[in-house]
């Protein structure tokens, strides 16, 4: 809830104007990233004056000690209730860094991209924090990414297909 968006926010803060609209989702039980996000965009106005972002929430995939059976049921309604969501934004470019809710959005994109409606570019950053193995997340989507990024060198030598940059939050 805090970490990641700290994380993905300062990620955002080296992009450029062209990485505009930007759409940002997060899970409807998180009380913090919908602040830090206004702040931030808020921020970002001042320097580039056509910024534009919009807000969404999707149900939590899962919330932390929620068991691994009843954990796939509200990962699957979240991703019924992605679709649409997905299907409307119809994104370019999917950033993540590794909240249980990016899982059922890139899983989204991709069946779009399957049924040849529109193919995201995936990127999935691994969070600073993940120094010796990936989180569930990036277990998840280190198979579907485009571009899986880690930053310590250690999980580089694990995982293979990773790109290693570096500390880069």
């Amino acid at each position: 809830t805090g970490g990641h968006t700290t994380e993905i926010l300062r990620l955002l803060s080296c992009l450029s104007e062209s990485y505009s609209p930007r759409h940002y989702i997060f899970a409807d039980s998180d009380k913090m990233s919908e602040a830090k996000i206004h702040s931030f965009e808020q921020k970002r106005a001042e320097t580039f004056s056509n910024s534009q972002f919009t807000l969404d929430r999707i149900p939590r995939s899962r919330e932390v000690r929620q068991s691994w059976t009843s954990s796939v049921v509200t990962t699957l309604y979240s991703i019924l209730y992605s679709l649409p969501l997905t299907y409307k934004l119809k994104p370019d470019l999917i950033l993540c860094n590794g909240p249980g809710t990016c899982v059922p959005v890139c899983i989204s994109a991709l069946l779009l991209g399957l049924l040849g409606m529109k193919r995201a570019i995936i990127v999935y950053v691994e969070s600073i924090c993940r120094v010796e193995t990936l989180s569930l997340s990036g277990k998840i989507l280190y198979y579907f990414s485009d571009y899986f990024i880690v930053q310590w060198p250690d999980l580089k030598e694990k995982y293979p297909k990773s790109v290693y940059l570096g500390r880069i939050v």
